[in-house]
This record gives C-alpha cells, sequence and structure tokens, in this order.
C-alpha cells in the first residue's frame, strides 16, 4: 500500500481547514490533493483529533502484527498435520 505524503496531522488540520469555512475546492487547490483523495481523508479521519488518529495508527500496526502471528500459527499447524498424516 503506498504510504501517504501527509502526516496524520496534516490530514487533520486539512479537514478543521474545511470544517472552518474555507471551500473543499481551496483547501485541495492549496494542498495540492484531488477532491476524492480528501473526501477519502474524510471518511477515515472525519471527526478524529490528532491523538485520535495516533491511536488508530497504534491500534492498525498491532492488528497487522497479530495478524501475522496468526498466520504463522496456523501455517505451522497446517505443517505438523501433513507430517502427522504422513506419519500414518
Amino acid at each position: 500500500m503506498k504510504r501517504s505524503r501527509f502526516s496524520e496531522e496534516q490530514i487533520i488540520g486539512m479537514l478543521k481547514e474545511q470544517e472552518a469555512g474555507m471551500s473543499t475546492a481551496d483547501v485541495c487547490r492549496k494542498h495540492g490533493v484531488s477532491s476524492a483523495t480528501f473526501y477519502k481523508y474524510k471518511a477515515k479521519y472525519g471527526g478524529l483529533e490528532v491523538s485520535d488518529a495516533r491511536r488508530l495508527r497504534a491500534l492498525e500496526d498491532e492488528n497487522g502484527k497479530l495478524k501475522k502471528l496468526l498466520a504463522e500459527a496456523m501455517l505451522d499447524n497446517a505443517i505438523l498435520k501433513d507430517v502427522a498424516a504422513k506419519k500414518r
């Protein structure tokens, strides 16, 4: 997945500008993003504060690590079942 060139703090700042009354087109032009990207950011980060966004990022990272551990455990389990079936 491509990494955003904006940090969570910058994205939330963009959203706050738009909420303060600046038009969406002006905010997009000022920061060099498309309106589709802006609305994608708004769907993900709308209503969040900076501390909430940091916590969200930490939870997403932890979730990714746990998914990787689960996949490795399932693979090990499948290998052990194969070995046990071949011994019979």
